[in-house]
């Protein structure tokens, strides 16, 4: 039986919330007045945003994400703001972009604004993914929209000499999404779907088992898929491999103050016992094997 225990959130109780650490980044919360670049279909799900952004959003890490105030939508206005990964951040042009999927109140309003509007984009928030940077071979397994999450870590992990993997799910080869753009940032991809027959638990297992016996994986990351999530853990766990998932979850203020997001987690790895971190504080990228399924 699973022990509960009462815990502070913890890796940065009493930490400044005007700035966090992200790997080895500091980056300054801000409220961001950003000018919407491009907003269009990838395809009958899913939308592709680019906005302008100043340095300090533009500076975004990957698994970091902006909390968006949503303009009214065809279901009405959000009272709250909406937590949107970083699908991805350049400071060079001065970009950040969204990769959202078009479903409730707050994503309807977001596919409302044109090029010219503006996006109210708080952040960037949260912890993002900190590979070990003697990684050589990161293996990224998604599907729907943690393809946006996780396509930053792949132009990270190849900028710092890496190789990368990115094995991609979805429910058909139409809504598969991020494809060329891993490939044109260097990774190798295989994709994998429900109309194929290829993307269930037992056949995604001995596709991974047959990766990792050619290259060895000595880092593994995870978004989208709580199935997803519980095969990696049983692999790392199998291959003594460590690695990260970023969680989604609903959220109040984004920054640590309201504690609406907040979610069990083990100890630690091994640990029977739950402890309790905010997941826009302490994550929302956290220890694969900490991470409890949903």
């Amino acid at each position: 039986m699973t022990e509960v225990v009462s815990s502070p959130c913890a890796t940065h109780t009493g930490a400044d919330p005007a700035s966090r650490c992200c790997g080895d980044f500091v980056a300054g919360i801000a409220e961001h007045a950003c000018e919407v670049l491009q907003n269009t279909p990838v395809n009958a799900e899913y939308r592709h945003m680019i906005v302008a952004a100043p340095p300090g959003a533009a500076n975004a890490q990957p698994g970091q994400f902006f909390h968006l105030a949503c303009p009214p939508g065809a279901s009405g206005s959000t009272f709250l703001r909406r937590p949107m990964s970083v699908y991805g951040a350049d400071p060079r042009l001065g970009t950040v972009e969204f990769l959202y999927k078009v479903q409730g109140a707050g994503t309807q309003g977001l596919a409302t604004l044109q090029p010219g509007d503006t996006l109210d984009a708080l952040g960037p928030l949260g912890q993002g993914f900190a590979p070990p940077k003697d990684a050589r071979h990161v293996l990224l397994v998604a599907r729907g929209v943690g393809l946006a999450t996780l396509s930053p870590l792949a132009a990270h992990a190849i900028a710092r000499g890496a190789s990368v993997t990115a094995v991609l799910s979805a429910r058909s080869p139409a809504l598969v999404m991020s494809a060329e753009r891993l490939r044109a940032a260097g990774a190798t991809v295989h994709i994998v779907t429900d109309a194929d027959g290829n993307s269930d638990p037992v056949q995604l297992e001995a596709l991974l088992d047959t990766l990792h016996a050619q290259k060895p994986f000595d880092f593994l990351s995870t978004c989208g898929s709580n199935r997803l999530l519980v095969l990696l853990q049983k692999l790392g766990k199998a291959w003594g491999v460590a690695g990260q998932t970023a969680i989604e979850q609903h959220m109040g203020c984004g920054i640590g103050s309201c504690y609406a997001c907040v979610r069990p987690f083990r100890e630690h790895a091994q640990s029977g016992r739950l402890t309790f971190r905010r997941v826009c504080w302490d994550g929302p990228v956290f220890d694969l094997q900490e991470t409890t399924s949903w």
